[in-house]
């Protein structure tokens, strides 16, 4: 969505399509009107009250947000978020999961998760969670995509699941 604000949106293929342009034109929309980059949380809100908005006919999505937040001594802190199909928000310290595959997800993530990994090691942790669930669910795919946001630069790899 922006420089420093990444998101998922895991679901149905045609949510996805609609729901990323809704909030490509949102995030323009307050741009243009606050004219300034929006903050992680605060995107994370938008995408709550998007999704609450068709609570009564809801988008079969489970957005998840990754994105650097800019503190008041102008460092970076990483930010995380997740939110169900009608925009209960999750805001976590270590990880969220969602897709079909999120209870296989959480199992490993907590065996493997530890606070202040290094990119490597963040990297590494992330394949391992994302491979280990996606051989236990075969509605996941035969693969995954990993992103690493740092405040330098994004490094994106992508993982070639079993195929079979």
């Amino acid at each position: 969505m922006s420089d420093r604000i990444y998101l998922g949106l895991p679901g149905l293929a045609t949510d996805v399509t609609t729901l990323k342009e809704v909030f490509r034109y949102r995030v323009n929309m307050y741009t243009i009107k606050e004219e300034r980059e929006i903050e992680p949380e605060t995107f994370a809100h938008l995408v709550s009250s998007t999704l609450y908005e068709k609570r009564f006919g809801p988008y079969f999505i489970e957005p998840v947000m990754a994105g650097l937040e800019k503190t008041p001594s102008g460092a970076y802190k990483p930010f995380i978020a997740a939110t169900d199909l009608i925009g209960c928000l999750n805001f976590a310290k270590d990880f969220v999961v969602a897709g079909t595959a999120s209870t296989k997800l959480y199992g490993v993530a907590e065996g493997l998760w530890e606070p202040d990994l290094e990119p490597e090691d963040l990297f590494e942790t992330c394949a391992q969670t994302l491979l280990n669930a996606v051989d236990r669910d075969a509605y996941s795919g035969w693969g995954a995509e990993v992103h690493l946001i740092t405040k330098d630069k994004v490094i994106k790899r992508t993982l070639k699941g079993r195929m079979d």
